[in-house]
């Protein structure tokens, strides 16, 4: 199984942020042991720990990857809490494997590349840089497997198969059609205050709504009307609209202004849409 013969680039995501060298450390190490593999940054920017925002970002990031490596260290044993025990992963999804801890923020990204066929724990001191620091496993563990694997290492020998089942999974997001309203929850939100919620395209096909409705969200203010648009540019400056964005989530946003501080929202918090046929009837 060698899933990434001749192929050399590496998607990078994690909660480093861009204050210190963590991430440069990072690109030294892949350099060292893989000289002509290209790294891809996608964020170094997820909130310290957040595992929601982290496995968000890749799973809708890593569709539009070329195959290769996907490298993802965010943790909550980051930190102040560093030296926290997790496995080492790395999970083959197609042409692709995926590197970093199981806890969960690798298999949305497997599951956006057509599923997980296979998972190892790496064991395999002879591709570590030694000695394996408990606080700093980007660097020693999960950066240079990934040189490695960009570089055409078979991942069966990384370590013992761990069966998908076995696997860390991040709680499912609130997302469903009822009777009477779609039911989500906020998923992220950007640096332009921009709600991204858990609401997919389909539970709006299925409950009727369409572009150009004018939607009533429920969210920690109250009701909010919004108009359902295409994107911030369907309403004025200032104004509020609801649209469903690249990755196919109904998101809030407002012209210019930031929509997660107009409306109070943060991630986890619950957001719904009302259905038509009870938006008059019940206020």
């Amino acid at each position: 199984m060698n899933a990434t013969a001749g192929i050399s680039w590496i998607g990078f995501l994690s909660d480093y942020g861009l204050s210190d060298c963590h991430v440069g450390v990072c690109h030294g190490v892949i350099a060292s042991t893989a000289p002509t593999a290209r790294v891809i940054d996608l964020c170094h920017e997820v909130p310290p720990g957040d595992l929601r925002r982290g496995s968000a970002l890749l799973a809708q990031a890593a569709p539009d990857l070329p195959p290769g490596v996907l490298l993802a260290v965010v943790d909550p044993a980051t930190g102040p809490g560093a030296g926290t025990r997790r496995r080492a992963l790395a999970v083959v999804a197609g042409r692709t494997v995926l590197v970093g801890p199981d806890n969960g923020l690798l298999l949305p990204a497997a599951k956006a590349l057509g599923g997980a066929e296979a998972a190892f724990e790496i064991t395999a001191r002879t591709y570590l840089r030694q000695p394996v620091s408990s606080t700093f496993r980007g660097r020693d563990m999960f950066a240079p497997v990934a040189a490695h694997l960009a570089g055409g290492l078979d991942p069966t020998v990384l370590g013992p198969k761990v069966p998908i089942e076995a696997l860390v999974q991040l709680p499912k997001p609130v997302s469903r059609l009822t009777a009477h309203r779609l039911e989500g929850e906020v998923l992220s939100v950007d640096r332009w205050g921009t709600v991204q919620t858990t609401l997919e395209a389909g539970l709006f096909e299925a409950a009727g709504l369409r572009v150009g409705d004018t939607l009533k969200v429920h969210c920690r203010i109250g009701v909010v009307k919004v108009p359902f648009g295409r994107s911030h540019a369907d309403v004025r400056p200032g104004e509020a609209v609801g649209y469903l964005d690249s990755a196919g989530l109904f998101a809030l946003a407002r012209n210019t202004n930031s929509a997660a501080e107009e409306l109070r929202l943060q991630p986890g918090d619950p957001v719904a849409v009302r259905l038509p046929a009870t938006m008059d009837t019940n206020g």
